[in-house]
């Protein structure tokens, strides 16, 4: 089950404080202050500006219309425009591989892996985050999803939130989050104050931060130890950034989650071997794998994985490293979970 912040100001028990509540006369909970839409050096006028020149806000004129085209031709229309996807991830692969190496480092000697971000964005790094205890049998609080606006804000809009750096500081505390931890701050738009907020927050105290945008100069790119800017353009619906945006920032969150669970030990080849057997499909996804790892007969793979207590990793070294259950606990201990390490020094 993933983690989320109780931080006070915004979490379940604490109804008086409200990030999203207009009738406020506080204005530390809107750090915009009053907004008039008429005074273009006001605050709202900066950042309408500032909206103005975002890649993921920009209108596209050739598009104008296309509310008047056939259901099929928008479809058409809008996997074109997804297709372009993989090649601004591709831009960014360097990148991206460099913050892996990075947060498996962390990870490696215990550290934790934090998405931050709002709305769409942060939905997704929860997303990601509660994938990986099935996936690669990771304890709960080893990958968390922090959203602003607190476990609500998943299935309810709350757009106040968004512009409390505060909010993040405090979620991030209520994590006790150290040196050793790593925070990916996730943002479209790569200004988003609670992202951001996020981010600098966790530098300050230590800790290694990852800014994923999708605009280029983006200012959460700057304040992380490793920015990616995946630049992907104006989207099918004008600042609609859950299409494109959301598609291009799922697809690096599933290489920064798995290639660093790869890098952990996490898998053997491209098997899950970690894989937690909590349901009769990923039971018999556990025997498939050892069958897929060792070839073995289906009588010495139940017999292995009784011998293991249902433990995948284990069943493949007894059955190819020719050990016992004991001994295959010990050796996979000694060689920090990895597969590939613990055969070494069974044969040898």
């Amino acid at each position: 089950m993933t983690s989320f912040p109780t931080a006070a100001g915004h979490g379940p028990g604490d109804p008086g404080r409200d990030p999203g509540d207009p009738s406020s006369s506080d204005d530390s909970r809107d750090p915009l202050g009053p907004l008039d839409p008429l005074a273009p050096d006001g605050a709202y006028g900066r950042l309408r500006a500032e909206l103005d020149t975002l890649t993921t806000e920009a209108f596209r004129s050739d598009l104008s219309e296309i509310d008047r085209l056939p259901t099929l031709e928008i479809a058409r229309v809008m996997n074109g425009e997804d297709a372009t996807v993989p090649t601004a991830v591709a831009s960014q692969l360097p990148r991206i591989a460099a913050a892996i190496d990075a947060t498996a480092e962390r990870m490696a000697r215990g550290g934790r892996l934090v998405y931050a971000g709002a709305g769409t964005a942060g939905r997704l790094g929860v997303l990601d985050a509660s994938e990986c205890p099935p996936t690669f049998d990771t304890d709960p609080s080893q990958v968390v999803g922090v959203i602003a606006g607190g476990p609500e804000a998943l299935v309810s809009a709350a757009e106040g939130a968004e512009d409390r750096a505060d909010l993040a500081a405090a979620d991030l505390d209520g994590l006790g989050l150290g040196p050793g931890d790593v925070v990916v701050g996730v943002s479209a738009s790569g200004r988003t104050p609670y992202t951001v907020g996020a981010v600098e927050h966790a530098r300050r105290l230590g800790a290694l931060t990852v800014g994923l945008s999708c605009n280029s100069g983006s200012p959460l790119a700057a304040a992380a130890d490793h920015g990616i800017e995946v630049v992907v353009g104006p989207e099918l619906i004008t600042g609609s950034s859950r299409l494109k945006a959301g598609t291009a920032q799922k697809l690096v969150l599933n290489m920064i989650s798995t290639i660093t669970m790869i890098r952990l030990g996490k898998t053997y080849g491209n098997l899950m071997v970690d894989v937690r057997a909590s349901n009769e499909k990923l039971r018999a996804r556990s025997r498939r794998i050892v069958s897929l790892a060792t070839g073995a007969s289906d009588e010495r793979i139940e017999s292995a994985l009784a011998a293991t207590g249902g433990e995948v990793k284990n069943a493949i070294l007894t059955i190819l490293g020719e050990v016992d259950g004991p001994t295959a606990e010990r050796l996979l201990r000694e060689s920090g979970g990895r597969l590939r390490t613990a055969l070494e020094a069974a044969r040898g």
